[in-house]
């Protein structure tokens, strides 16, 4: 493992930093979610594009810099400085647009891909289901054959950003007569067609960013298909594996953080830092950041040599999820009373524990659950035997579906 930057990455090091203190705003818009924090996003976004920094891996004709993964990595780094990662544009530039851009013909790419790079446009994934839980498979909005075009009609849920969103990307079921992994394909949609409706969520924190999406005769063309006719899950494939390494990616929150507090933090039992459990438990947080820590350089490491990173990196999101509520939950309860006072600016560091234990939730569903993970981590980097599976060759029209 080598932890220096080799003297070409420590060069794009320099010149990034160079260029975030002359560009980079020197407060983050508030707001989440309103009209000015959008457009100050949507700024930002098209500053980063025209200097070649929105998405330094793809290509300089898709609107990328050309760069390479250790690039992009380096510049996240100097740029989480300026606390400018906005959120808006993860999904579409992380999960959305690789699919398209990796499925879709020429046309549509040329169309989508440079609008989404400089921040014009926003973009949803619309794959959960209300009756599917973690089995994105068990997908039973339908799409149905009408000549060159497709109907879609059915609801997704849990869609992040989709009341913001202008295209999104659909997972349907257009065999029934097929086993539910063969018998679905992906089409991009417009967001605003005829047929789409969007009901934001209202969430324990407050927020609403996760959605109900509702189809009804929704019209599209055969031109919007990803991928071919029934071969959907192997399209979701690729958006999947770029989800789950978007939310591992890291918290905010670890045990520096909730060490600050206890420094300052005296309980009913004396100072925090002086309870030999909490010191237990800090102990416990030390040792789990160390090893994500390490197992990212890894990662970085394998790039920054030109080699493909091993499966190590799926471990990321399932620790750090757990990790985040674990500290959340144990600093509110530090708090005491005081750990229900959820605004920044009484509560100690800005509220960060008691956002982060209203999301955590969330987090360790998005993406797959702990559950869904620890079995990709038993078969596919311990190559434990596989779950049996009783519905791998029924049709998806036959299978039970309760009272």
């Amino acid at each position: 493992m080598d932890f220096n930057d080799t003297p070409e990455e420590a060069e794009f090091r320099a010149k990034a930093k160079a260029w975030l203190e002359a560009n980079a705003p020197k407060e983050r818009a508030s707001g989440r979610g309103d009209e000015g924090h959008m457009a100050a996003a949507k700024a930002w976004q098209a500053r980063k594009a025209s200097a070649g920094y929105a998405q330094i891996t793809w290509p300089k004709e898709w609107g990328g810099g050309g760069g390479t993964p250790m690039q992009s990595i380096i510049f996240g780094q100097e740029e989480a400085k300026y606390g400018q990662n906005y959120g808006y544009f993860q999904i579409g530039l992380g999960m959305c647009v690789p699919t398209v851009m990796a499925f879709a013909n020429d046309e549509t790419k040329a169309r989508f891909v440079g609008p989404a790079v400089k921040g014009d446009e926003i973009w949803c994934q619309l794959f959960s289901e209300p009756s599917g839980g973690s089995d994105v498979a068990a997908a039973r909005t339908k799409a149905v054959r009408d000549g060159d075009d497709w109907v879609i009609n059915g609801q997704k849920v849990w869609t992040s950003g989709a009341h913001y969103s202008d295209y999104g990307i659909v997972l349907v079921r257009t065999d029934p007569d097929k086993p539910k992994h063969k018998g679905m394909t992906m089409f991009w949609i417009d967001m605003r067609a005829p047929g789409v409706e969007v009901r934001p969520i209202h969430q324990i924190s407050g927020g609403s960013d996760f959605n109900e999406v509702y189809f009804t005769d929704v019209r599209i063309s055969d031109a919007q298909r990803l991928g071919p006719v029934n071969d959907g899950w192997k399209v979701s494939l690729v958006t999947l594996m770029n989800e789950r390494l978007a939310v591992g990616g890291g918290t905010g929150i670890d045990y520096s953080t909730i060490m600050t507090l206890a420094r300052d933090l005296n309980t009913d039992k004396g100072p925090a830092m002086a309870d030999q459990a909490f010191r237990e438990k800090l102990a416990d947080w030390f040792v789990q950041s160390e090893g994500l820590k390490y197992t990212r350089f890894r990662t970085m490491t394998a790039l920054s040599r030109g080699q493909t990173p091993g499966p190590e990196s799926s471990i990321g999101k399932i620790i750090a999820a757990g990790q985040l509520q674990e500290l959340s939950n144990a600093a509110v309860e530090m708090e005491d009373q005081y750990g229900i006072i959820d605004d920044g600016t009484i509560s100690p560091l800005n509220a960060a524990f008691q956002a982060g234990l209203m999301s955590s939730a969330g987090l360790r569903i998005a993406g797959g659950t702990d559950e869904i993970l620890k079995n990709i981590i038993a078969e596919r980097v311990l190559g434990l035997p596989g779950d049996i599976r009783v519905d791998k060759d029924v049709a998806f029209k036959d299978m039970p579906t309760g009272r």
